[in-house]
């Protein structure tokens, strides 16, 4: 089995975090914490990855995320 990144979005509000994965797209978790989050998206970017084909599995985790933050007015 290979070890492999993943980019893992992060949103956080009043009832805790949501984590998503671009690159696997519908797979998604969330936790009270960051870490929970990153725990929970990790176990189910796991379980995703297991129900893909290695050519799917190829596909979606040679895509290249990129991210950055810009500055605004507002």
């Amino acid at each position: 089995m290979m070890t492999r990144k993943v980019s893992v979005v992060i949103e956080q509000d009043e009832h805790g975090c949501y984590a998503w994965c671009p690159e696997l797209k519908g797979c998604q978790s969330q936790g009270k914490t960051v870490e929970e989050a990153l725990a929970n998206i990790r176990e189910a970017i796991e379980l995703f990855l297991e129900t893909l084909t290695d050519d799917e599995r190829s596909a979606a985790l040679s895509q290249e995320i990129l991210t950055t933050a810009v500055e605004v007015h507002a």
